[in-house]
């Protein structure tokens, strides 16, 4: 864990739980994109950096998660690098609590209020074209977080982010967190014809052809999706077809768990609500869904 994988001429990435991504600028001087889930992840990338005597200019934040943005406060207090954010994540970055809050959908109680969900804040600023090293390429790669990007190198090299998933951690965790499932599925299909040298996943092996796994993806999209609407062929309320669905798939019921999977399926009820397959009722002063016959 932690190796240095070098896969070009200036691109590299950090294996670690969440790929992180390293690009030489020059002789001296690098970007990383993301910085691993926290302190102890940004000390590990900062004995790289002095092991190649090389100078951080900056960090390219891909998305907000605690995972991707855990090491950004130490690394910038070790190095005075500037820190970029794509939109709303930006303050999410800054307010770390927001992750949580979002997830929980009120303040976060202690069991939310950790690393794994909250990171610490760091001075970040807005992602512009401008801020981006000379020949990088930004791309919107919406769905799994609020305004996720991407990052084309002038090596042709493609850093993906988190808008895809190994067919391992699909079958792992069967429900991975999603917030706009419509922007999700649009993103995999740019994603599905895109062509580059080689790209890097956050979560999934380095390819050098992605079509493969981006259609994997949208079929397990697709699979939940019917899934709910079959479970929702009788009315239930959310918490119900939230338990049914922890049974279907034999996942364990906790604490991250509930808020991580049960916004994502909040998402899922919104979009099969949004394109008139699914509706509600309130009664007994209960939301119940239903399928649209």
């Amino acid at each position: 864990m932690f190796e240095l994988v070098q896969v070009s001429e200036n691109c590299f990435y950090i294996q670690s739980p969440a790929k992180i991504g390293l690009v030489k600028l020059n002789d001296q001087d690098v970007v990383l994109i993301d910085s691993g889930n926290d302190k102890d992840a940004g000390r590990k990338v900062r004995q790289i950096l002095d092991a190649n005597k090389w100078k951080l200019k900056a960090i390219y934040n891909t998305h907000a998660n605690a995972d991707h943005i855990g090491g950004n406060k130490y690394l910038q207090a070790q190095t005075g690098c500037k820190i970029y954010v794509p939109g709303i994540d930006c303050e999410f970055t800054r307010n770390p609590v927001l992750e949580p809050s979002f997830l929980y959908g009120g303040y976060p109680p202690k069991d939310l209020r950790h690393k794994f969900l909250m990171a610490q804040g760091s001075d970040a600023e807005y992602l512009t074209r401008e801020a981006l090293p000379a020949g990088f390429e930004a791309i919107p790669l919406p769905g799994h977080f609020f305004d996720m990007v991407g990052f084309r190198t002038t090596d042709d090299v493609v850093y993906l982010a988190d808008c895809l998933s190994s067919r391992e951690t699909l079958e792992k965790y069967r429900i991975g967190f999603i917030y706009d499932v419509a922007a999700y599925l649009q993103t995999l299909e740019m994603v599905k014809s895109m062509e580059a040298k080689l790209f890097i996943p956050a979560h999934a092996a380095v390819t050098d052809s992605i079509a493969e796994l981006a259609q994997v993806n949208i079929d397990q999209v697709n699979e939940i999706a019917g899934r709910i609407l079959a479970l929702c062929e009788t009315p239930c309320c959310f918490e119900e077809l939230l338990r049914q669905l922890f049974d279907v798939y034999a996942l364990t019921m906790n604490f991250e768990q509930y808020v991580l999977v049960g916004s994502t399926v909040r998402s899922y009820l919104a979009w099969l609500k949004d394109t008139g397959r699914l509706d509600v009722s309130f009664e007994e002063n209960r939301m119940l869904w239903r399928r649209k016959q």
